[in-house]
């Protein structure tokens, strides 16, 4: 899942690696997920170690009685000097950047990929046939979308919840 909001999806600032926290409304949609997972059977919970997934999975984990296992590997992609900017920044201060589909002087989409999908391997060879709730970040669940073959998502919603399912060291979209 994606973590809740933070003042920077207000402004529509690229958070990327910087380490913004949630804002009330995020703690609020936080609160409102765990309610409705609530019937879910979850064996472990993993979040980026960046605090705006932290406290989302935290929120989500206390109701049960979890703890959160942090990796960096879960984080958004790193974005270099992009980070903190607004869409119209970015368009102004790196017109042909843009033109040409790069997006910042960070991490690329394909290292962003493999991080993503050799974390989600790993957790799901620990926890074979059980559920987990990964808390992380729009970047990385398109990735994951992307290698479940749907490569369409622009935007995914604070605390979104995608439902996969690990089947011979690949990733299925369920549900």
């Amino acid at each position: 899942m994606r973590h809740g909001e933070t003042d920077w999806n207000l402004t529509r600032r690229l958070q990327g690696h910087s380490d913004r926290p949630l804002n009330e409304t995020g703690r609020e949609q936080a609160r409102n997920l765990a309610a409705e997972l609530a019937g879910e059977d979850l064996e472990a919970v993993y979040s980026s170690d960046l605090s705006r997934a932290e406290e989302t999975a935290r929120i989500i984990a206390e109701t049960r009685g979890l703890d959160v296992t942090a990796l960096p590997e879960l984080r958004e992609r790193h974005f270099g000097s992009w980070e903190g900017l607004t869409d119209e920044e970015i368009h102004e201060r790196f017109p042909e950047e843009i033109a040409d589909g790069v997006l910042g002087d960070g991490e690329s989409r394909d290292e962003l990929h493999g991080r993503v999908h050799r974390a989600l391997s790993r957790i799901a060879a620990e926890h074979p046939e059980a559920t987990v709730l990964v808390v992380s970040h729009g970047g990385p669940l398109r990735a994951v979308l992307r290698r479940c073959g749907n490569d369409g998502v622009d935007r995914i919603a604070n605390c979104h919840v995608l439902r996969l399912e690990a089947v011979d060291g690949d990733l299925r979209e369920i549900g």
